[in-house]
This record gives C-alpha cells, structure tokens and sequence, in this order.
C-alpha cells in the first residue's frame, strides 16, 4: 500500500498544533510529532541530555534538573554556531523515531508536524509538503502570548527560521491562519476533500 505523508511545516506559532490537531479529531490522521520526539532526546540523564549539560553547564538545568528551555533557547537561538550544534546531536535521533513510527503504521495517511521540515533536510519523508503561515506581526504577538516572551526573544526565535515565504515556495499546500478558526477549518477540509479523500 502506499502510504500518503504528509510533511506539515510553517513558521513558529503560525498554527502548525491547531491544523494537526484538526486533521487527527476530524479526519483520524495519525499526527508524528517531530517537538515529542525532539522531548524525548532530551529527556534528564539522555545520552543527549548529558552532552548539553557538558556544553553549558548545570546552570542550564532548572531546579528538577530537567533543561531550562527558556535559557537553552536564549543561546542557541542568539549564535548560529551553538543551534547548529544542538541540532546535531537531536536531528539524528527524531529522524530515527520518525522512521522507525512510520514502519509500524499501516495507515495509508499520516501527518509528521516537522517545524524544521525543510531547514533540516527531512523533505525526503514526506509525499507532499503542507504549510502553515499567518501574518508576521500575528506571528510575533502568538509567540509572545503562547511562550511568555519579549518580543525581542519573539523576534530572535522567528528569525532564526528559514522566512515563511521560502517555505511557502517548496509546498504542495499552503494554508492561511491568518483569520479565524472557521476560515482555517474550511480551507482543510477542502483540501482533504480534493486531495486525501476525492
């Protein structure tokens, strides 16, 4: 059987969670999480989690020992040296858990949500690309809301993506979150409609 994979991407807070979320409670797609497995890597006493301790010491730790994420993403996301490196020691293992989920389904379509889809060079995955996109200054103020941040560390997290507009060049599927819930919803089910399930 072939199986359809759908490669989900967009720019941080654009939407990506709302749209997969959508496609898992109303169509049944199985969603792959690339943010879960890249948890996962990290998990206290990892093998990964034990190199970023080396690199950045303990006070990149919280009080439970897990990472502190805000810090973590303070550095990484400031110097393109140290979010080169972090993604090396992650992208190896998402990729594997991707492979490795994939083979145990039998379900002929199945959604990977993969924020770095295309700037991590995992495009070979998927059958076709969907992308998320919403206006830059809605970007900013959803960013802000949802992970509590200035809107320089707003800003400094977006930039540090490959521009919406690239991404939008490379998709199969483009969806606008720039207006309401209904507007995203309708656009989805005519898709699915034309392209899933004609």
């Amino acid at each position: 059987m072939n199986q359809c994979l759908i490669g989900l991407t967009g720019g941080i807070a654009t939407g990506k969670t709302t749209v997969s979320n959508y496609l898992r409670d109303r169509y049944g797609f199985p969603i792959l999480d690339a943010d879960i497995y890249a948890k996962e890597a990290v998990e206290v006493d990892s093998p990964i989690f034990q190199e970023i301790v080396k690199r950045y010491g303990s006070e990149i730790q919280l009080e439970n020992r897990a990472l502190n994420r805000t810090k973590l993403g303070d550095i990484i996301f400031n110097d393109h040296e140290e979010k080169k490196w972090l993604e090396a020691q992650i992208h190896p293992y998402v990729r594997k858990r991707f492979q490795e989920v994939i083979d145990s389904l039998d379900n002929q379509i199945i959604v990977l949500s993969i924020p770095l889809l295309i700037e991590a060079n995992l495009t070979h995955l998927v059958s076709e690309i969907w992308v998320v996109f919403c206006h830059y200054d809605q970007q900013i103020q959803r960013l802000q809301q949802r992970n509590y941040l200035t809107e320089q560390q707003a800003i400094a997290r977006i930039k540090n993506q490959l521009p919406l507009t690239e991404k939008i060049t490379r998709a199969d599927v483009v969806l606008d979150n720039s207006g309401g819930l209904d507007f995203l919803y309708q656009q989805i089910d005519q898709i699915v409609k034309k392209r899933i399930q004609p």
